[in-house]
Formats: structure tokens, C-alpha cells, sequence
């Protein structure tokens, strides 16, 4: 498999500017976004009893600016491990979202059984999107369907012998562009979950939403 690499030597954990991710992820401002357009990503819409609020005032806490340097830089960090992921996968010759559909499958929690629907569930995306992924993979025979010996109504999914090989593949090399990234996401992790994340000041706010 071609070598993927990501250049982290630049990265600081205070003032630093998340200067690659932007153009790295096409101007979105959605993380998911890279390598997954037109997918069928599910985004949970706000409800309509929620945009009828209207809040007349609110008390706010405001962040220190260490606490949003922390927060920018753990963007900075994931976008760029995403966009290592993404590069990995067409690599390898598949789509960042068939890896992560095999990762799914392989490392479902307790072993179980995956169907589309627990396979939707997992990707965060819509049932019929699941479908169309499964059925892709299936096609390219990375995939296989098996009828349900406990519930011969539903179809399991599972990894062919080719999607062994290419799962541990990229699996590999995710773990090593992990080791490399880990003693600067270690102590940024620490930072996120202390003082790092100090708030300054009670702010009064008023919100009016027209």
C-alpha cells in the first residue's frame, strides 16, 4: 500500500492556528465532510417546538482564550488525522466511508451479529444509505451477506477474506499514525478535561430571536 503520511511538527499547544485544516477540508466547516460528500450523512434537525423558543435572557460563561486555542487545536489535530484517514483508504482503493463501514463490522462492540440497520446506526447514517454502502462493498466483494441462523427474516453482514486483508492493512497504519500523534493529543486531552478549559467571568447575555 502507498505510504500516507501527515506532517504534525509544526502543531503547538498554545496559540497555534489551525492554518491546513480549511483548505485541507475544502472550505467546509463540517469535519465529516472529508472524503464522505454525498453520502447520506444524517444530521439530526432541530426540532420545531425548539425554533419557536424564544429565550428573552440568558446568563452565559465565557471561555478563556487558552480554553479556545485547546478546543481549536483538537480540531486542528482530528481534521488532520482525518484527512491521513481519508488518503489511507483511497490508498488502499476504497472510500473513506467503505473503511469505515468494514471497521464498523469488524469491530462491532461484543462481537455481534451486524445488519444494515446496526451498520446505519454505527456510521451515523440514514437505513437506505447503509443499504446502498453494503451493496457496493458486496459488488466490489469485500463484503458478504448470510441469512440470520437466529432470525432467518434479517441478512448479517460479513467481511470477505478481501476486506480481511484490506482492514488490517489500513488498520495498521492508522495505529501507527496514532502512536506518532499520541504524545501530542495525550497531554492537549488532559488540558481539554482541566484548567485548560477554565471559564472567565458571568456574562449576561440577551438573546432575541425575530
Amino acid at each position: 500500500m502507498r505510504q500516507v503520511g501527515v506532517d504534525y511538527s509544526g502543531i503547538q499547544y498554545h496559540g497555534a492556528t489551525a492554518f491546513g485544516v480549511a483548505k485541507r477540508l475544502g472550505e467546509s466547516s463540517s469535519l465529516e465532510a472529508l472524503g464522505n460528500r454525498g453520502t447520506g450523512t444524517w444530521v439530526p434537525a432541530m426540532s420545531t417546538r425548539a425554533k419557536q423558543q424564544k429565550p428573552k435572557q440568558e446568563a452565559s460563561r465565557e471561555l478563556s482564550l487558552a480554553g479556545y486555542q485547546l478546543l481549536a487545536q483538537f480540531r486542528y489535530l482530528l481534521a488532520r488525522f482525518l484527512a491521513f484517514s481519508a488518503a489511507a483508504a483511497h490508498a488502499e482503493g476504497l472510500e473513506p466511508r467503505q473503511h469505515q463501514a468494514l471497521l464498523a463490522i469488524k469491530g462491532y462492540p461484543g462481537g455481534g451479529r451486524v445488519t444494515v440497520g446496526a451498520l446505519a446506526e454505527r456510521l451515523g447514517i440514514r437505513h437506505h444509505s447503509a443499504v446502498g454502502l453494503a451493496d457496493r462493498l458486496v459488488e466490489s466483494g469485500y463484503l458478504a451477506r448470510r441469512t440470520d441462523p437466529e432470525d432467518r427474516r434479517r441478512a448479517i453482514l460479513l467481511l470477505t477474506a478481501l476486506g480481511e486483508k484490506a482492514l488490517a492493512a489500513l488498520s495498521a497504519v492508522h495505529r501507527e499514525e496514532l502512536r506518532q500523534i499520541a504524545p501530542r493529543l495525550g497531554p492537549l486531552l488532559s488540558q481539554l478535561g482541566s484548567s485548560g478549559m477554565q471559564l472567565v467571568g458571568p456574562r449576561k447575555a440577551v438573546a432575541k430571536l425575530d
